[in-house]
């Protein structure tokens, strides 16, 4: 129990004193005899304490209520401000080619692409924290853009998706256009701005930051959008990209990339500045991992703690005490124990 204006209480004291000085003050009358009065009812005359008390409880009550008793309560909440992410993956053709493996052996760049992807999104306990709890969509492209899982937090599901993606080897449908899968992507993530978006995946809270994370060997060839146009979309709503360029060309230790960029990674190299993201390539399964490992540790959600207090105002009772007390001490003095000065 709390009190809003407590300095109130310092004249709780003051009722009782002025009952007792007008007691002590009030008209008295001297007889020389009480036996006059022997025989009257002296019972009236036992209670007449009762009113001034009454007076100076109300008055106490009223004194209380304006100092604003209040009960609270604190509770401490942690909110994770979640992150929404579209995983944009290459399906065309080129990645039929091999990648590196750390045991020396080759793999497409299709199974390592889906390996690591299932590890970004679940984790795998050393190099990937997993997505648990943001929003994950996956978009494949080759000649065209597909929608292969909306935003969703069901990534058992998203999994299942990624461990069955499989290259496009049809002549008619081969082809890069990611400008399309970004343009896709990013209009994706803009309609969580939509209240009834929000509603039918039951979403609460704030989306922190919303992401898209393109994987590709290739440049764009294919679609109606071009990359730069689709990340001007992006940047406009509010979405960053992270470009992933595989390739065949060794690094240096020294740099991030050993030899200049081609006209295709520029790019990409200039839709992730463009968006705040970042560029980087890969040209085996180590290099990959560790670039999906730095985008992981880049976007994570942030935890933050909240806490809320819950005042619940108690001066309805002392106020309701203290007009009961005065009403009580105005009807007895002004009937049963009514007196005469």
């Amino acid at each position: 129990m709390s009190f809003a204006y407590a300095w109130w209480l310092l004249l709780v004291p003051l009722p009782f004193a002025l009952v007792m000085w007008r007691r002590r003050d009030r008209p008295t009358l001297s007889v020389s005899s009480l036996r006059l009065w022997e025989h009257a009812d002296s019972v009236r005359a036992r209670f007449l304490w009762i009113p001034p008390v009454a007076k100076a409880l109300g008055l106490t009550f009223l004194i209380v209520a304006m100092a604003r008793p209040q009960a609270g309560s604190s509770h401490a909440a942690q909110v994770s401000e979640g992150i929404a992410i579209e995983l944009l993956v290459d399906v065309s053709s080129s990645m039929s080619m091999d990648m590196k493996l750390p045991d020396g052996k080759g793999r497409s760049r299709m199974k390592v692409a889906k390996e690591l992807v299932e590890k970004f999104i679940a984790g795998d306990g050393e190099n990937l924290a997993g997505r648990e709890g943001d929003l994950l969509g996956l978009i494949t492209f080759a000649r065209y853009a597909d929608t292969r899982s909306p935003l969703t937090l069901g990534h058992n599901a998203l999994l299942t998706v990624v461990r069955d993606l499989d290259i496009q080897d049809r002549p008619n449908e081969d082809g890069t256009a990611y400008g399309d899968a970004l343009a896709v992507a990013a209009a994706r993530l803009k309609q969580l701005d939509d209240p009834e978006v929000r509603a039918m995946r039951s979403l609460e809270g704030e989306i922190s930051s919303r992401v898209i994370i393109l994987l590709t060997d290739g440049e764009n060839n294919s679609g109606s959008h071009l990359p730069v146009e689709a990340a001007g979309l992006a940047k406009e709503w509010g979405c960053r990209i992270y470009c992933i360029s595989l390739g065949d060309r060794p690094r240096s230790a020294d740099t991030e990339m050993a030899v200049q960029l081609s006209e295709a990674e520029r790019v990409l190299e200039h839709i992730s500045l463009e968006t705040d993201g970042v560029f980087r390539t890969a040209e085996d399964y180590d290099s990959l991992l560790s670039v999906y490992a730095e985008i992981d540790k880049l976007e994570r959600a942030r935890i933050v703690s909240r806490v809320y207090t819950r005042v619940a105002e108690w001066f309805w009772l002392p106020l309701t005490f203290g007009l009961l007390f005065l009403l009580l001490s105005l009807w007895l003095e002004a009937t049963w124990l009514r007196t005469v000065p």
